[in-house]
């Protein structure tokens, strides 16, 4: 298995390996891979705040009515998790933003924040809360020890699928059935 190119906007899906753990049944958004390791945000682990609630917090009152307040926040990984990360499509111009491609962007700032509560956000978007990380070789070592499956990128499965059903929408884009993944590596 050659895993020498990036898997950089790429998804990675929990496989039977790692069910009982932080990351069972997880759908990630890779970031960044590179020499020095990998990042990479949960798209579909709930946590227990709503945009509403994450935005009091801020002392950012906006309209409570609003479907935008009413999404649900993702634990985008057990490390960092009192850091916010923002995906969003179109990427805009806010203070802080890094645009992973032409259309897809990464906001660390509050100016996004304010744009929801003005309902001027895109409607394209999703707030995770801490990121998940591997060190250098350490995320290829898991995918060659069956831990992960890669996907190519799907802007719909980020934005559109629901939440409880993205870990499967992810295996049905490989073709996979959940049902006859196996926890075991086979090398042949």
């Amino acid at each position: 298995m050659n895993l020498s190119h990036s898997l950089a906007h790429q998804f990675l899906i929990a496989m039977p390996s790692l069910d009982a753990t932080w990351f069972e049944k997880t759908v990630i958004y890779i970031i960044d891979d590179n020499e020095k390791g990998s990042t990479g945000l949960v798209i579909n682990k709930p946590h227990n705040l709503n945009v509403l609630q994450l935005l009091e917090h801020f002392h950012i009152y906006g309209n409570q009515h609003s479907p935008m307040m009413k999404r649900t926040v993702m634990m985008g990984g057990p490390v960092d998790m009192e850091r916010g990360f923002i995906l969003h499509q179109p990427t805009g111009k806010w203070q802080n933003t890094v645009n992973i491609t032409p259309t897809l962007g990464l906001t660390v700032s509050e100016d996004f924040l304010e744009a929801i509560k003005l309902n001027n956000a895109p409607q394209d978007f999703l707030i995770c809360l801490g990121t998940a990380t591997w060190t250098k070789g350490q995320l290829t070592h898991e995918i060659k020890s069956n831990s992960w499956l890669t996907a190519p990128f799907n802007a719909s499965l980020m934005f559109e699928t629901p939440v409880e059903k993205r870990w499967k929408a992810a295996l049905g884009i490989l073709g996979v059935s959940p049902e006859f993944l196996s926890a075991e590596a086979g090398h042949a």
